[in-house]
Order: structure tokens, then sequence, then C-alpha cells
């Protein structure tokens, strides 16, 4: 079991020494990825190199966070419930990159069974983790699609997709609606998110058009959609399981210890060789396994999402 409650100064280590690989979108790609990237962490290193307020206003959800945990309060909003509108943002220079409403609605789909304990694979949990599996009861409603039809082939992780002056689409009401970009990324990347604390300018999730929804066996193993979910859990400021380092920390007290991410569909039970030797929760939606092999999310996952929402949080104008 991993601590949740950080020192103010640790929690400050956190969020200001990060891991400084950069991503290269420029760099040549394979026709079909072979292992998740997401970047989600590299896109906050070069954010808090940018902004040193950032680290600060992320130590002080973070504060919030462990005090809502703490408190019992995470998740209790006043009409006990927390809806999404999505705004959906095209940018496209081929056919393939113009993806359908069908697929765009096929993700929001992914995103309400996955959130609400709904996906076909979520009995598949190991007995060892059904006492904390969860349905973190969160919905999703598609608003509006925008598209914009663009000259680039690829948008790289510098957010240049999200502004105007780019090229892109600047997002729409960031403090009240998700804003997901659908676009080439490059390098490898399949998708990255923007962590509570950061610009509204910038708010959001980005997904690479080819594993966007449910996108196809020409995108497999990375077609079931749980990109998206990988993703948003981002936005809802989980961190990968792994923590980002060696038997690292990602700040929820009821998911194993990991050694690093994991790939494919590893076979169960998955050892760590962490303190404690512990069974390595490799389906959940934090690790880097295929689609396929992602299916849960922890009760711990649950309430750190959840106290994101309560007021005072830092999206709590999501919370109706």
């Amino acid at each position: 079991m991993k601590k949740v409650f950080l020192s103010a100064i640790t929690a400050l280590l956190l969020f200001s020494c990060q891991n400084d690989q950069t991503t290269d979108a420029s760099s040549p790609e394979a026709s079909a990825i072979a292992l998740r990237g997401c970047a989600s962490q590299d896109v906050l290193t070069a954010q808090l190199k940018a902004d040193p307020t950032l680290a600060i206003r992320m130590n002080e959800i973070e504060a919030f966070t462990t005090e809502q945990i703490l408190s019992g309060r995470a998740g209790k909003l006043v009409n006990g419930k927390v809806q999404i509108p999505v705004i959906v943002n095209v940018l496209y220079k081929t056919t393939a990159e113009n993806i359908s409403d069908a697929r765009i609605q096929s993700q929001i789909d992914v995103l309400n069974k996955d959130f609400n304990a709904l996906n076909s694979d979520y009995n598949s949990v190991p007995a060892l983790f059904a006492g904390v599996k969860a349905n973190v009861e969160i919905s999703f409603v598609l608003e509006k699609i925008n598209r914009k039809s663009t000259t680039k082939s690829s948008w790289g992780t510098n957010d240049a997709m999200k502004k105007t002056a780019q090229g892109g689409l600047a997002p729409t009401s960031p403090t009240t609606k998700l804003n997901i970009w659908s676009c080439t990324i490059g390098g490898g990347i399949l998708g990255y998110a923007q962590f509570p604390g950061g610009s509204t300018a910038t708010d959001g999730v980005v997904i690479d058009s080819k594993y966007f929804g449910l996108s196809g066996s020409g995108s497999a193993p990375y077609n079931l959609g749980r990109t998206g979910t990988h993703e948003v859990g981002h936005w809802m400021n989980l961190r990968h399981i792994w923590g980002d380092a060696n038997c690292g920390s990602d700040l929820v007290s009821d998911t194993p210890t990991h050694n690093t991410a994991n790939y494919g569909v590893p076979a169960y039970p998955h050892l760590s060789t962490c303190s404690g030797t512990p069974v390595e929760m490799t389906m959940n939606y934090m690790d880097y396994t295929d689609d396929a092999g992602m299916y849960m999310f922890s009760i711990g996952q649950k309430s750190r999402m959840a106290a994101i929402f309560v007021t005072g949080g830092p999206r709590a104008a999501f919370g109706i």
C-alpha cells in the first residue's frame, strides 16, 4: 500500500523535478505503434519549466485533494453527480483524419462505460482486486464537434493544435467543458492530457485520430477507445500507476506499487519486485497495456478524481 499524503516539500519535488525527456514529433513513425506512448508527463515537464507558478498551483491542488480524501468529503457533490459536457475539435489534412461523427460518439460511449463500470470486461478483474474496483460514476455528454482542415501532417506535443494562431482550434469554455482534440500527433504518441492546475488556454485532452474511439482493426491493439479513458484519467488528476519512476507512487493508496509501465496484455499474476513483491494491477486504465488489457479504476483513484470536482476543487464547475 502507498501513502497518499505527501509533505509540502515532497510534493514540490514531485511537480518540479520530473523526467526531462521530450517528445520528438518529427521522428519517423512506424506504420503501427508497438508500445503505448502517452506524453502527459513530458508535457507537464515542459509546462513546469515554462511556468514556475504551476508547481505551486499543483501543490495546492495536491494538498486540497489529500484533505478531501482524508476527511471523507471527496465525491460528496451538491447534487451527487458529475456530468461532463464534451467539445471535440477535429483537425484534419486527410480524409482518414477527418473522423466521423459515429467514431466520435463511440469514444463518448466508451468513456461512459469505463467510468461507470459498464464495460463488458469489468467483471474480468481478478478476485485479488475485486474489492477495490470502482464505479467512478462520472458521465460524459457530447455537446459539439468542431472541424478544421489544416496543412499540417503532425502536431507534436507543444499544444499547437489548441492555438488558433498556430492553425489549431482554441478550447471552448474550458472551465466548464472538456475539450478533446483529434489530430495526428506524431512521434509514436497516442495521446496526452493536461493535469488540473494548468492554463485554461490549453486545458483538455489530445488523442491521435488513429486511436480515437472504436477505430477498427487497423489501429489494433489501441482500437477500443482506452487511450481516451487513460488520458481523461490524467485530466482528472490521476498519475501513471507506476508513478513515472521505478517503484514510484501514483498517490493512490489501494493500487499496488509497480516497477514500471506494463505493455501488451500481461499474464496474471504479474509480480512486482518492489517492496513486498505485490501483484501489479496491470488491468488498471493508468498502466500502459493494450486497450484489451485495461479495464478498471480503483476506489482510491475514484476518490482522487472526485476530489477535484467538490467545492473548492480545480474542476468544481463541472459538479452539478
